[in-house]
């Protein structure tokens, strides 16, 4: 077979799979809209995004998700909070501290925390850290946010170390060696000219790390309570959008039933609530790498 044709063929397969996914994609979309509007024919837009009690398992049924989305807000906030100064002080190290050899040891190692499964992350938050939690504060229920959003903060810190790293080390060296030569140290190098000048994908690392959090589903299962409860304290039980897909899910909601048509609505939420997130990160990336190139 000619060079020509095996290049052909490879650029056909490419094709395919970049057709595939888009496909797949329209498909996943299709089916939101398609089974929410079942949903919104028996529950308004307004009562759905403005209601504060989320009961369609109950009896008496309310459809506010505002309870699931102060839920998701609180986990994935104490998240950030956990990963995005760890996170960054690692990248800064590895990026400006750390010897060629180290480096290379280090961030595979940190990488391996991405690959553990999330079902053990969940089960370390309630068995080791909500334990933990209650020497601090013993009035902290079983299950709650805390515990839920220190652990899933753990779970995403090597994405941010690992984007906002390779983000650093993408700087100019011109950059680095004007700030030497004006006699900065690298502790005002790193953070007075580094950071700045790689904002915009450590930004970006920060905005895909959120959607992972909001994502996140065994963690918040297990650890969080599956409670709708309309809350900003993290010492409370909760649950989260995708807990709450988990739940319904299991099979004990009648096919076609309205609480079953709950969970494409929730998800459509959440879709649409993460795609914002990610043209964000891309008008981010827009903006501001060419002001660097």
């Amino acid at each position: 077979m000619s060079r020509v044709i095996k290049e052909k063929i490879i650029e056909i397969l490419l094709a395919l799979s970049a057709w595939l996914t888009i496909a797949t994609t329209i498909a996943i979309i299709i089916i939101l809209f398609s089974e929410s509007i079942g949903f919104f024919e028996y529950v308004s837009v307004w009562d759905f995004i403005t209601g504060k009690e989320w009961t369609p398992l109950f009896e008496v049924k309310k459809f506010g998700i505002l309870p699931l989305l102060s839920g998701t807000i609180v986990t994935s906030t104490v998240a950030i909070l956990i990963a995005l100064p760890i996170g960054l002080t690692i990248a800064i190290y590895l990026s400006e501290y750390a010897g060629q050899q180290f480096r290379t040891i280090i961030k595979p190692l940190l990488e391996i925390l991405a690959a553990v499964p999330t079902v053990v992350y969940g089960f370390f938050a309630l068995t080791v850290v909500t334990p933990f939690l209650k020497e601090i504060f013993p009035s902290i229920g079983t299950f709650n946010g805390l515990s839920a959003g220190l652990v899933m903060g753990i779970m995403i810190i090597p994405m941010i170390s690992s984007l906002s790293e390779d983000a650093l080390y993408a700087v100019p060296k011109p950059l680095r060696d004007g700030s030497y030569g004006l006699g900065a140290t690298r502790f005002q190098t790193a953070f007075k000219v580094l950071v700045p000048a790689a904002s915009s994908g450590i930004i970006v690392s920060v905005i895909l790390a959120i959607s992972r959090a909001i994502g996140e589903t065994m963690i918040v299962a297990i650890a969080a309570g599956q409670q709708p409860n309309l809350t900003f304290n993290p010492l409370e039980a909760m649950e989260t959008i995708t807990a709450y897909i988990v739940q319904v899910s299991l099979g004990d909601v009648p096919h076609g039933s309205v609480a079953y048509k709950t969970i494409f609505a929730t998800a459509l939420f959440l879709f649409i609530f993460t795609f914002l997130l990610n043209n964000i990160s891309f008008y981010v990336i827009r903006k501001y790498r060419e002001k660097y190139d």
